[in-house]
Order: structure tokens, then C-alpha cells, then sequence
């Protein structure tokens, strides 16, 4: 008789089970959601983590610059840019007076041109040592002209940029540095041309004087500074002194 008693209670409870049940296709729409909001937090995670990593004062994506000799650039084969190419050994550059020698990483980039008229500036200092730029392409090089006073020659084998060629783009895309180079530079560029190769600068004795600075670029916009390359300039001594 107990049993009578409470077997209706229990049937309604199933009953009432069974209407508070969990549709199946809502059951799986909160699934995926679950889903995508555990991915997109893995991938915000990624996403910053990479960021750390690219802010790094020495960037992990980047390869580490190996010095060069000055017998490996002296060999390397340069080309004029006038109307009749002519192509001769780097070490015509600098065997009488010396030499400083921008390596350009885009014709085209804003930071460059930027770095080109600040070494345009020092002209008026370096007590005749001359100021060349160096190119591994033909892409943009009249309008670089009119930021850098000086002459500018084609690295084919892009020599002057190794002996390690170094390459950045995601990673520089990252680093708040290079964005705030970018907006604070007031020389306008354009996207033609390889941008992911990092450039330098040389300054150079006359005759086997040497290397007397070496600067690689670690990030785009990362020019050697102004007064570094001055000081370096100031070192070189004429062949006959030689």
C-alpha cells in the first residue's frame, strides 16, 4: 500500500525529468561554442607569446650577423647605374680616400630614405671621404636619389648584405620599435621591391686600412648612429699614409 502511495510522485518526477531534458541540437550548439572560445584563447595566447618573442632585444626569428672581412667585400663585383652598366671590384670604392658605405635595404622604404638624408648630412664633415649606397636591386633608385647625395652602385649577388644574409618580416611587423620609427618619420615611401632583407653600413680605410665600423641592421629603421659613423670616418687616413 506505501508503494501505491508514492508510485504516482515518482512518475511525475520522471515526467518532469523528461521535459527539463536538454535538447540534443542545443547540447551541440553549446558544444561548438565551448569549442570556439577554447581555441580563440589558445590562439590569443599564441598571438601574444609571439609578440613577447618579437620584442625581445635580440629577435629569436632573426639569423645572428656574422662580420665581414675586408678581402670578402673587396672581391665583391659591383655595377654603375648610368647609361653604359659598368661592373668593377668593390675595392675601387674605398682604396684611395676610404669610404662610407650604406647598404640599402629597399629603395623604396621611409626609414631608408630617412637614414640616406641623415648621412647626406655629414657630408660637410667627413673632410673628403666619399658616401656610397649600396643596392641589391634595380627597383626605385631615382627617387632614392634625391634623399642620398652620393653614388649609389648594384650588389647582384647581394655580397654586401652577408656573409649571412639576414631577413625580417612577420616578425618586424611585430615589434613596437619598428612601428614607432615608422610613425615618426616624415619621408614618405612606397611597398615596391624585397622588403624582408636587413641592411647595414661600412665605414672603410683607404688601401688595407680596414673595417673601421661595421653596423647590421637588427630591425628595419635600425641605422648606426649618426655619430658613431663620424667618428669612424674621422679614423681614415689617406693611402700615402697608409
Amino acid at each position: 500500500m506505501v508503494l501505491s502511495k508514492f508510485q504516482p510522485n515518482l512518475c511525475l518526477n520522471k515526467k518532469s525529468q523528461r521535459n527539463y531534458a536538454v535538447p540534443p541540437f542545443l547540447y551541440r550548439t553549446v558544444q561548438k561554442m565551448s569549442t570556439f572560445v577554447i581555441a580563440g584563447a589558445v590562439g590569443a595566447a599564441a598571438v601574444v607569446g609571439l609578440a613577447i618573442l618579437c620584442n625581445l632585444e635580440k629577435n629569436p626569428f632573426v639569423k645572428v650577423p656574422v662580420n665581414a672581412t675586408l678581402d670578402y667585400l673587396a672581391s665583391t663585383k659591383l655595377q654603375t647605374f648610368n647609361s653604359h652598366p659598368r661592373e668593377f671590384l668593390a675595392s675601387e670604392l674605398w682604396d684611395k680616400n676610404g669610404a662610407i658605405i650604406m647598404v640599402v635595404r629597399r629603395a623604396g622604404c621611409r626609414l631608408c630614405r630617412e637614414e640616406a638624408l641623415g648621412l647626406a648630412a655629414l657630408r660637410f664633415r667627413l673632410d673628403g671621404v666619399p658616401l656610397y649606397a649600396i643596392v641589391h636591386e634595380d627597383i626605385g633608385i631615382n627617387e632614392f636619389k634625391v634623399y642620398f647625395r652620393g653614388e649609389i652602385f648594384l650588389d647582384k649577388e647581394r655580397r654586401f648584405y652577408g656573409p649571412v644574409e639576414r631577413t625580417m618580416l612577420w616578425s618586424g611587423l611585430l615589434r613596437l620599435s619598428v612601428w614607432k620609427r615608422i610613425f615618426q618619420s616624415q619621408e614618405e615611401g612606397d611597398f615596391q621591391g624585397e622588403g624582408r632583407i636587413l641592411g647595414g653600413l661600412f665605414v672603410i680605410g683607404s688601401g688595407r686600412q680596414g673595417i673601421l665600423l661595421e653596423h647590421r641592421e637588427s630591425e628595419f629603421g635600425d641605422f648606426a648612429k649618426r655619430s658613431e659613423v663620424l667618428e669612424a670616418a674621422l679614423k681614415i687616413q689617406p693611402k700615402s699614409m697608409v
